[in-house]
């Protein structure tokens, strides 16, 4: 039997929503939290075949391996573009059959017996309890026969998992389908946009990406005089491409994407207004195998390619000199032919700088 999905739901999602929120809402937030796995390391892929004969299948993670953030939680990568996020939500394999049975006629049961589910809600309920037992189904959503037992290790239920670096609750909370049912090798339905693709897990190992810390080389190092070029340079050597990787492995399903990080710029804050930046805009590029020129003998009165002439002194205190280092952003994942670009990524590092007034010294 078919009908509106939209329709049919829309009088009681809210309760309904409420009657089986721990199945639909909470047990894919718990999948979502990442693994960590130290920078350079692989992660554990999650999920395995089903050894015991139950039909229980792990549910899919999101695990990262690389140079990611200790602890799970977000890297030290600001996007260039304030326009650009990760995704808040998406779906991914989730349950077996027998599992996905046995938790949703559970909180199915659970849900019809509580205060208060008559009218609109009891009558989700029993929607929602005929489209996963007795071939229910809608407009663009078939409906399953017990829940697709008899198709336990051919497929998977797919259900909503929430990204808890989402500050926005709104948006973590958008992926608000139903589960349903995908066959190993197959894609998910295209009503279903927020399905995990490679340039999710892409974005996903952006915002977990943990890059080196930006520490700039100045000569004069220490105290610098007003009105002389401080030299300031990055060796590039030290900043060598940085990858990290993001994957879902479960039983007839594997999706991975790698980001890769390749330094590109030098941006100079010098912490006061009465400085100039050397280039002008601040912003030092590559150069052989440096970010500006290191400082050598002799150039005490050259102008640097890269550095800061302070205008006055610190008196007695320091300016704090922002060093804002951009790195050009590429991924490659699953499927995927050739890198396909991302918006840069920047990390800063303040350092503090002591000016004193000295109009020349010897170096």
């Amino acid at each position: 039997m078919n009908g509106s999905r939209r329709t049919t739901l829309g009088a009681g999602a809210a309760a309904l929503a409420l009657a089986v929120g721990t199945l639909v809402l909470v047990a894919p937030q718990a999948a979502a939290e990442p693994v960590d796995t130290g920078s350079g390391r692989d992660a554990e892929q999650q999920g395995g075949t089903d050894k015991s004969g139950t039909g229980i299948y792990a549910a899919a993670k999101v695990t990262y391996s690389g140079s990611v953030a200790k602890g799970g939680g977000g890297g030290n990568v600001t996007s260039s573009d304030v326009n650009w996020t990760p995704p808040p939500c998406w779906y991914a394999p989730m349950y077996g059959a027998k599992e996905f049975k046995k938790k949703m006629s559970k909180e199915l049961k659970d849900a019809a017996s509580a205060p208060g589910m008559s009218g609109h809600a009891g009558a989700a309920i029993n929607e929602l309890q005929r489209h996963y037992e007795d071939d229910y189904g809608w407009t663009d959503t078939p409906g399953y026969k017990d829940y697709n037992v008899d198709k336990d290790g051919e497929g998977m239920f797919w259900a909503a998992v929430e990204n808890p670096d989402e500050p926005d609750y709104l948006k973590r909370t958008s992926c608000s389908d139903i589960p349903f049912w995908v066959e190993n090798g197959e894609a998910p339905p295209p009503q279903y946009e927020e399905a995990i693709k490679p340039e999710m897990l892409a974005a996903l190992a952006y915002q977990h990406m943990e890059l080196p810390k930006t520490k700039v080389s100045l000569a004069p190092d220490g105290a610098t005089k007003v009105k002389l070029p401080t030299w300031a340079w990055l060796d590039k050597a030290a900043f060598d491409d940085v990858e990290a990787t993001a994957a879902i492995d479960v039983p007839g399903f594997h999706l991975e994407a790698t980001t890769t990080a390749k330094p590109k710029s030098l941006t100079l804050d010098p912490g006061t207004a009465d400085a100039t930046t050397l280039p002008a805009n601040g912003e030092c590029l590559i150069v052989g195998n440096t970010i500006g020129e290191p400082y050598a003998k002799g150039k005490a009165e050259e102008t640097p390619p890269c550095g800061i002439v302070y205008g006055r002194s610190s008196a007695g205190s320091t300016f704090p000199l922002k060093a804002s280092l951009t790195w050009e952003i590429s991924w490659t994942g699953t499927g995927q032919t050739g890198a396909v670009a991302m918006p840069d990524g920047k990390i800063e590092a303040v350092q503090q700088v002591t000016v004193e007034e000295i109009q020349s010294i010897n170096r």
